[in-house]
């Protein structure tokens, strides 16, 4: 079963940025897609957000 959640620790492996840049980008993230708080972040915005493909950010996390 694949996940579909993306936290920070996992765009700070994606990108090789430290785990607080990686927390910024997550929060700018839900920032530019309207979502509050509680509600997380999918594979398919970190993907659009960073201009990766979905196929390789699956590799990697």
């Amino acid at each position: 079963m694949r996940r579909i959640c993306i936290y920070p620790k996992d765009i700070a492996r994606i990108t090789g940025k430290s785990y607080r840049q990686s927390l910024r980008i997550h929060h700018t993230i839900k920032k530019a897609n309207n979502k509050q708080p509680h509600q997380v972040v999918t594979l398919e915005e970190l993907c659009v957000y960073l201009g990766l493909e979905r196929d390789a950010v699956i590799k990697i996390i």
